[in-house]
């Protein structure tokens, strides 16, 4: 059973509109750019890694709506978008763990001093830094992740009944 009716799915799946497509085309760079932004200036300003990360996810949602969902989950595959998750997970876990292991507490940014050539306050900073750059990779494809399963009309009868969800 499918959430959307056929017949409305036929309808709009070879619906193509240049003008759509060209203008996301123009403007995903300069939003995936701000994305940036926030997430680099997170700390001394509004914003941050769930933000920028949000923003990143939603310039990949945008290119999915203006084309074909099937043809950016090709471009960015599920393999790809586990990584990115675990590498944002990683950034964010690797310098708290690193925090620990230079007898900080977890994330107390102002021991990587003992890592890094710069004094305990810029360590801070830096540590920051890395922290807002993992959250934002990991929010970004966790977003991407959420809008490609619930944007998929494709059921596995498998995984469903593996899942307890029998219809």
């Amino acid at each position: 059973m499918s959430f959307v009716d056929q017949e409305v799915l036929s309808v709009i799946a070879p619906f193509e509109d240049v003008i759509i497509q060209t203008a996301c085309r123009l403007l995903i760079p300069f939003i995936q750019l701000y994305g940036l932004y926030v997430i680099a200036h997170g700390a001394e300003s509004p914003g941050g890694g769930f933000q920028g990360g949000v923003i990143l996810g939603a310039s990949f949602i945008l290119l999915s709506l203006a084309y074909d969902v099937d043809e950016v989950r090709k471009r960015v595959s599920e393999k790809r978008n586990l990584i990115f998750c675990s590498v944002g997970l990683f950034i964010y876990s690797g310098i708290g763990a690193v925090c620990l292991a230079l007898g900080g507490n977890y994330l107390n940014y102002s021991r990587l001093h003992h890592i890094l050539p710069v004094d305990p306050v810029y360590a801070r900073a830096l540590g920051i830094f890395g922290i807002e750059v993992g959250v934002g990779i990991t929010v970004m494809a966790v977003m991407i992740s959420i809008f490609f399963d619930l944007a998929s009309n494709h059921e596995d009868p498998e995984e469903v009944t593996s899942l307890g969800m029998d219809h």
